[in-house]
């Protein structure tokens, strides 16, 4: 039985992209992603996270879930082709908690 959780699918697909990489580019997606480099999958990610604002905007949850998962797919890509583990974004969060959003977004300027 599988964990269903978000984490729990984040670990599972991270796998799956780490594995991937290298990969046959004619035969996986995320092969051809990343070989394409971290630019082309930031630019994927970008166009996923614009379909994800349209999708919030249109009131249909089942849209903006389909979405959501295309845009943290298109995340771990980009991660993974800017050599980024989501261990490390965990840890940039888990360095954030207790802390205001206020607080840390006036830590980041300047």
């Amino acid at each position: 039985m599988k964990n269903n959780t978000l984490g729990a699918a984040i670990d599972r697909l991270s796998v799956t992209i780490a594995a991937r990489k290298g990969a046959d580019a004619e035969s996986s997606y995320t092969a051809q992603l990343l070989e394409n480099g971290a630019a082309h999958c930031a630019r994927k990610f970008g166009e996923e996270a614009i379909e994800a604002i349209i999708a919030a905007t249109r009131g249909k949850p089942e849209e903006l879930t389909a979405e959501a998962a295309d845009v943290l797919y298109h995340l771990l890509v980009a991660l993974t082709a800017a050599g980024v583990s989501p261990d490390d974004v965990a840890a940039a969060l888990t360095a954030r908690e207790g802390t205001s959003g206020h607080e840390e977004k006036a830590s980041r300027k300047g």
